[in-house]
């Protein structure tokens, strides 16, 4: 897909795509294709992004040959019908870029490549990161801008910068700060790059209204519906409605959140990502195929499962 028709593709919701294991901890690829066409019946012919090898998918988890395979089977089965981002980002330049290049092959439409995490580049190291993978590839690249696991946050003026090479065309961004987010906006051309809400349903509704191309959602795995209809209250500009909308779904927030919090967690910059078991869990009670993360990631306890799954059928939410 050439650069110029990808970019009018570029808004809706990007599904993070979970990854699947089996009960010994191998990779389920069967089982991943199985829940591939289940998304791929709810969002053909909508805007919709697939997102394999995200912090929903458990890259950091795998193997480059199992990245590998998933890159494969999600290309083999979306089979063209939406544009395909992989995850592809590693510690260093040279094995995102491998993995970059690989991706490519498998005929993906574009990268989403994280900073480079445990040690923090110079913002000259940061720029020289991206341009160097931009060069390795001819497909879209797509700069994860997440502060939380990567330690830093790439600011207006940088950024700016890194949207000038040529296709380098969107960014997910994380900031949970909006004040940050208005001067990103004002930083960059919005011909050099898109941006999508990179913190899900919660903040793209506390956002919307300052303009995001869509949002990036663990949740659209199980919900599909949900989330696209909150990206199109946000297009029509029907903010009363995106808030009825997210507030129709506050028991499974609420879950969530709660689980955060009352979990024990070691972390510094971020919170514990109940998020990802929760969202596993809630694709095994409506038919589909979650599994348990891989550890150090623990999942839900029986009695979590038992009461999500009573969330899910007040909300109506099935396979």
């Amino acid at each position: 897909m050439k650069l110029t028709e990808l970019k009018k593709k570029l808004k809706g919701v990007i599904i993070v795509n979970t990854t699947p294991f089996k009960q010994d901890g191998s990779l389920d690829l069967e089982s991943y294709r199985t829940n591939l066409r289940w998304l791929l019946k709810k969002t053909i012919g909508k805007d919709f992004i697939f997102n394999p090898l995200g912090s929903t998918g458990e890259f950091y988890a795998m193997s480059d040959d199992e990245c590998k395979a998933v890159i494969k089977t999600t290309v083999e089965e979306v089979n063209g019908k939406l544009p395909v981002f992989a995850g592809v980002g590693r510690p260093g330049t040279r094995e995102t870029i491998r993995m970059c290049q690989y991706a490519e092959s498998a005929g993906v439409a574009g990268v989403q490549v994280i900073l480079p995490y445990y040690f923090i580049p110079t913002e000259e190291g940061a720029f020289l990161h991206y341009k160097a993978i931009a060069e390795s590839i001819k497909i879209a690249v797509m700069v994860y801008n997440n502060p939380g696991p990567s330690g830093c946050w790439i600011k207006p003026p940088l950024m700016a910068k890194i949207a000038k090479i040529p296709n380098v065309v969107a960014c997910k961004e994380n900031t949970p700060n909006l004040t940050q987010y208005v001067q990103m906006r004002k930083a960059i051309d919005e011909k050099d790059m898109t941006f999508f809400c990179g913190l899900g349903e919660t903040m793209y509704n506390t956002g919307a209204k300052i303009g995001y191309a869509g949002v990036v959602s663990s949740n659209a795995n199980v919900m599909p519906e949900w989330t696209y209809a909150l990206y199109q209250a946000a297009e029509a500009h029907d903010f009363a409605k995106m808030d009825a909308i997210f507030k129709k779904m506050a028991p499974y927030n609420e879950f969530i959140d709660r689980l955060t919090t009352t979990r024990a967690h070691i972390g510094v910059n971020s919170a514990a990502p109940m998020y990802l078991p929760t969202v596993k869990a809630a694709m095994d009670i409506i038919g589909l195929n979650g599994g348990e993360p891989r550890l150090p990631i623990t999942g839900l306890t029986a009695n979590e499962k038992t009461e999500l799954a009573g969330i899910l059928k007040k909300l109506k939410i099935s396979g």
